[in-house]
């Protein structure tokens, strides 16, 4: 039996289906077209572009034609398992206007090969994810305009998989709707640079489990966090750094990849973050920082677990250089507290500032706003 790189049988017990094809893509255009919004003023999520795309799937039939139309609300049956046993998933990507003002897209096959994989985990139908990224591409050049024209401002880009069989009873989909929509977003961070953030280290609170779903971009794993990030709010921290186990494994900060930037016990300077384990979400700025990092090749690189026992050690002995997040959103986010069972562990910040932190948002920045030339760049238009 096939799996895919990250674990899943790819031979899941479907049918063979028909698939879609971009080249089939149908399109009604809006009538008029949105004011586009102050790209210095955007808010994460909050505004949408004209257009949509959407395609719809049964067991029956497969995959039917790809349609681009005005973006609309979704009409659903209230039965719908999206809605009652989260049969759903999402992914999570950007599309940048360069400085030469083409647009591209950053690593978008790692996305398009990552919500494949969650559709293996949830059941829903699969598809050729080369034809969905030339639909995405499609959608963007239709909505070209939604591109901020701005060096630190995107295009952010939502596809969803949902089941909409309209029945209840927890059961393989035999119905289902992909969609995608676009959201200009602004930069994460303030033209002042970056701002370290808080962690609520506390193990009261699991973001996921072996054999869970903690490897794949499903709604589950973010509706369930809302408490705990509560709590992290309530004792004046901004985010959780979710822990694991008796043995207290770092494993993500809030929605982000973790990073450990130090002296190791072995006296070795090294960048260092959990592993593919099946808990971690194989984030795509995760394996950028790891790529350009072993390229460097001027320090240890390495994915293994890390307790917080050996966090704590290594800020207690001032060995830790720089601690950060990455993803999607934030691209990179530098740690600056940790609040660990009653204790505040502060990361300090050298004199030489966030070096390793600023270098890798610097290289990938570069990169997706066309500053210099990368394989990395997937150009739309």
């Amino acid at each position: 039996m096939e799996k895919d790189k990250y674990g899943i049988e790819t031979s899941i017990s479907q049918p063979a289906i028909k698939l879609f094809k971009a080249a089939d893509i149908d399109v009604e255009f809006v009538k008029v077209s949105a004011e586009k919004p102050d790209p210095n003023r955007l808010m994460f999520g909050t505004v949408f572009s004209d257009h949509m795309l959407m395609i719809h799937w049964s067991s029956a039939r497969g995959w039917e034609r790809p349609q681009i139309k005005p973006m609309q609300n979704l009409s659903l049956h209230p039965a719908v398992s999206a809605l009652h046993y989260a049969v759903e998933l999402f992914e999570g990507l950007k599309a940048f206007r360069g400085v030469d003002n083409k647009i591209r897209l950053f690593r978008p096959m790692l996305n398009m090969e990552r919500m494949l994989h969650s559709a293996r985990r949830a059941c829903l139908p699969s598809f050729d994810p080369k034809e969905l990224l030339e639909c995405i591409k499609k959608l963007v050049v239709i909505d070209r305009e939604w591109v901020p024209y701005s060096n630190t401002a995107s295009l952010y880009i939502r596809p969803v998989l949902i089941g909409t069989e309209p029945s209840l009873g927890v059961k393989i989909a035999t119905r289902a709707l992909l969609y995608v929509i676009l959201s200009p977003v602004g930069p994460y961070f303030s033209k002042e640079g970056f701002s370290p953030v808080s962690l609520w280290a506390n193990p009261k609170y699991v973001r996921a489990w072996k054999g869970g779903t903690g490897d794949c971009k499903v709604g589950g794993n973010y509706g369930a966090s809302l408490l705990a990030q509560s709590e992290a709010l309530t004792a004046g921290c901004q985010q959780v750094l979710w822990l694991y186990g008796e043995e207290h494994y770092v494993t993500e900060a809030g929605t982000m990849n973790m990073f450990i930037y130090w002296t190791n016990e072995h006296g070795e300077e090294e960048l260092v973050t959990p592993p593919l384990d099946g808990i971690i979400l194989p984030g795509v700025v995760r394996q950028s920082i790891l790529d350009l990092a072993r390229k460097w090749n001027q320090f240890k690189v390495d994915e293994r677990p890390v307790t917080m026992n050996e966090l704590v050690k290594a800020i207690q002995q001032n060995r830790v250089t720089e601690l950060f997040g990455s993803g999607t959103a934030c691209v990179m986010c530098p740690v600056g507290r940790i609040l660990y069972k009653g204790e505040n562990l502060h990361i300090p910040i050298s004199q030489n500032g966030l070096k390793l932190t600023t270098r890798l948002l610097e290289s990938l920045t570069n990169v997706q706003y066309g500053k210099v030339e990368s394989d990395w760049a997937c150009l739309v238009i």
